[in-house]
């Protein structure tokens, strides 16, 4: 009974349409655009993004983390753990995707492209405007590391906030910073409805990107 309920959740997207005239010729001015979009319509958590990785074995994993800039109009700038899972995967194999979905706009964006590291000092300032409790946490959690228990992580938490009394901010841990994607690909899908769905992609060319439409 379930797999058939979930087998019949269906909804119809019927808001908008997405032409080739209605793009930016630039693909992060696109993104812009539509994020500036989902700002004004409040949708939740509108800098959500899945970032997708993948290990020696060729096995993919995905998280969601939030999006902390655009720097220069040619990135996509998080922050993380650079030992998690994540961290380590991208530093080994400096290639990412990145999904966000709106619902409520019924608007997917799909990212590819190369990964490097931010600059000490983009790390260093984002670091220290985060709440000091933000801070705290980045030195006392060993992110994707297996912990005894929860009573183990917030005994080191107190000693790091012993250990750093007095300090504010923080100094950023040498374990933690941003990464940025550098897109070569990014596609836009706007949902239509029998699912005949609009899809924009840009690809790099040079400088430029190239457009194409995509069948749904």
């Amino acid at each position: 009974m379930l797999d058939q309920q979930l087998a019949d959740l269906r909804k119809t997207y019927a808001q908008r349409t997405l032409t080739e005239a209605d793009v930016a010729p630039d693909a992060v001015l696109q993104f812009r655009r539509w994020l500036d979009e989902a700002l004004a319509a409040q949708v939740e958590e509108p800098t959500a993004m899945t970032v997708a990785t993948v290990d020696d074995q060729g096995q993919p994993s995905a998280r969601v983390v939030l999006l902390k800039g655009l720097p220069e109009d040619e990135g996509f700038l998080f922050y993380t753990n650079y030992d998690s899972r994540k961290g380590r995967e991208l530093t080994a194999h400096p290639l990412a995707a990145l999904t966000f979905f709106w619902p409520g706009l019924e608007r997917q964006v799909r990212v590819e492209g190369r990964v490097e590291p931010a600059p000490a000092g983009m790390s260093d300032a984002y670091f220290q405007s985060r709440p000091r409790s933000s801070q705290i946490g980045a030195w006392a959690s060993p992110q994707s590391r297996p912990i005894g228990s929860r009573e183990e992580l917030e005994k080191e938490e107190q000693e790091v906030e012993t250990r750093f009394a007095g300090f504010d901010p923080l100094p950023r841990p040498p374990h933690w910073g941003g990464f940025i994607v550098r897109p070569h690909r990014i596609e836009f899908w706007q949902g239509r409805p029998s699912r005949l769905h609009d899809r924009i992609l840009y690809e790099r060319a040079g400088e430029d990107w190239k457009l194409s439409r995509l069948a749904p």
